[in-house]
């Protein structure tokens, strides 16, 4: 791997972990992209593999820290999570079977999406506490099983972390708070990831070594996100606005040049 490789993905990983701590979430989404145009991996496959790892060590960081902090509903968490890793695993399968060029050019669109939905206010919840157990279980477990095979085939298809797309179904789902959704969302993030990467290793996708240098990027771009955010904390809203903005545009010429090449 030649030093150029080595600080592109070097500078990825700090970029994607620098946008996850400052924001908290959605960097995942510019992994894909990072992959292919700045580290120059040229299957666009095996980028959404490589992707998939990042994203779920990524997730599994920022995990721990709201772990810490009880922001993590964890039987909830781990229902959605169940039945989110076999909607991924199908999802990555069928990922594999479309040509490459078409999957990214439709990942240009899921961009554009996500970026307008990262740009809409927050709504928050002023539900009481939210705990799955045998009383709650017959409104609560249908909804997070349905919400969560959806998002994880739609994860696994796309080969991103899904953040954008759990926090709203585990919403949807069980109406917890916001901050609670996003601590919570991290369980199916990273296991959505574990299996999107165990189906594309499988299949030889996978490039180990920029994945290894992505992730040690991504240690150190959270933790000076972190601790950027709380000097920017007033500025959060402006930054997300920011950070939507360039995933649309991404997303939009994605698209465009996509579509010249099918």
């Amino acid at each position: 791997m030649d030093p150029a490789t080595i600080i592109a993905a070097l500078g990825s990983g700090l970029l994607i972990g620098s946008i996850l701590g400052l924001i908290g979430g959605g960097g995942s989404i510019l992994a894909v992209p990072l992959l292919i145009y700045v580290i120059g991996v040229v299957d666009p496959h095996t980028a959404i593999g490589t992707g998939a790892v990042s994203v779920a060590a990524n997730a599994l960081l920022g995990l721990w820290a709201h772990g810490r902090a009880h922001n993590v509903k964890w039987r909830c968490a781990f229902t959605f999570a169940a039945a989110g890793v076999l909607g991924a695993t199908l999802g990555s399968y069928l990922g594999q079977a479309m040509d490459g060029q078409k999957l990214l050019t439709l990942f240009g669109f899921v961009m554009i999406a996500v970026g307008i939905l990262a740009a809409r206010k927050p709504t928050h919840m002023d539900a009481p506490d939210v705990r799955l157990s045998l009383t709650s279980a017959p409104v609560l477990l249908p909804r997070l099983l349905a919400s969560g095979t959806g998002v994880g085939l739609a994860s696994g298809f796309f080969g991103i972390g899904g953040g954008f797309l759990i926090v709203p179904g585990l919403v949807w789902a069980t109406s917890m708070p916001m901050s609670i959704a996003i601590g919570t969302s991290l369980v199916g993030v990273a296991a959505f990831g574990a299996a999107t990467t165990t189906s594309y290793a499988l299949s030889g996708l996978v490039n180990w070594p920029v994945a290894g240098l992505m992730i040690a990027g991504g240690l150190l771009g959270s933790t000076l996100g972190t601790w950027a955010s709380q000097s920017l904390s007033q500025h959060k809203r402006a930054l997300a606005l920011v950070f939507a903005a360039i995933v649309v545009l991404v997303g939009a010429w994605i698209v465009w040049t996509g579509l010249g090449k099918i």
